[in-house]
């Protein structure tokens, strides 16, 4: 059976609850309760705030037998793939990939292991999960996490030498063109930020390289791919800062940057493709996630369309 979709029409553009009662035919308090429990999808994207914006053109789902689920709770799209070894999902922006500290308690991992623990013939238990690589909490896409001692050592082993794929898509600031960049990364460039070295790199520097390919230019802004040939912590917002071209929504890596930096409503990156050898099949694997519709919605509004 279909998922029956409406698309909003100009006149229906604004608050989505109005949209949904008028486009599916209901009562504002059942509008209301689809969009809290997860059974509305704007573009397909779970919204549950009632009072959320939408778009003329924007396509709206509603899915009566979706699982009733709770902000914290992983939902089956965001699993793009799961077997004994491994589990890749697409990470949310705004949710830590592991707890920042004992306070963390609603992270990623938690919640893959919630969806794991709840699966159809799943034991008793706390399911075994295995940390190999991390996205910032501000940073939407995805992360693969293993399920075995085998999984975690081979794919540790590809993570490190760098025979992973991982591109992302970022919105920087300013007209960026096609270009490589590589330095060498520090924990402290000098001003307590991590940074690359100038001059001569000392003994702890780590080499980082990272593609990035103009793909569309914006009104004050262009989006980017970036391509990590190296994978280290902030590399993309370190390079694209010291360039000159800081991520929108960055707060850190804007240090000495001159002119007015546009607004965004976090970080503007997105880990779109990720890509290894399977650990036990020795297959090659890859998996792409569209932008997310926050990112889409930015990118509309610097080409000088409205939400």
């Amino acid at each position: 059976m279909a998922t029956p979709s409406e698309t909003v029409p100009p006149e229906l553009a604004g608050a989505l609850d109005r949209a949904v009662r008028v486009l599916f035919g209901t009562s504002w308090g059942r509008a209301r309760g689809w969009i809290e429990a997860g059974k509305v999808r704007v573009d397909g994207a779970i919204v549950r705030e009632s009072t959320a914006r939408v778009r003329a053109g924007a396509r709206i789902a509603f899915d009566e037998r979706a699982r009733r689920t709770r902000p914290g709770d992983l939902t089956d799209e965001q699993v793009v793939y799961v077997d004994q070894h491994v589990v890749v999902v697409v990470k949310p922006a705004g949710v830590s990939t592991v707890p920042y500290d004992e306070t963390d308690a609603d992270t990623l991992d938690a919640r893959v292991r919630g969806w794991l623990a709840g699966r159809r013939g799943a034991r008793g238990g706390r399911p075994s999960l295995g940390i190999v690589h991390r996205l910032d909490k501000q940073t939407s896409g995805l992360v693969v996490f293993t399920r075995t001692w085998l999984a975690k050592s081979v794919l540790a082993l590809q993570f490190r030498k760098h025979t992973v794929h991982r591109r992302y898509l970022a919105v920087a600031q300013g007209e960026v063109p096609t270009r490589t960049i590589r330095s060498f990364l520090l924990a402290n460039r000098g001003d307590g930020l991590r940074g690359s070295a100038r001059g001569t790199p000392p003994a702890d520097a780590r080499e980082a390289v990272t593609h990035f390919e103009r793909i569309e230019a914006l009104r004050g802004a262009t989006l980017v791919g970036c391509r990590l040939e190296t994978g280290r912590t902030h590399q993309i917002r370190i390079h694209l800062g010291e360039w000159g071209h800081p991520v929108l929504g960055e707060s850190v890596y804007v240090r000495g940057f001159v002119g007015t930096l546009l607004a965004a409503p976090r970080l503007m990156l997105h880990a779109a493709e990720l890509g290894f050898v399977h650990p036990a099949t020795e297959r090659e694997m890859r998996w792409e996630a569209e932008m997310p519709e926050d990112m889409r919605e930015l990118v509309r509004g610097l080409k000088g369309r409205g939400p």
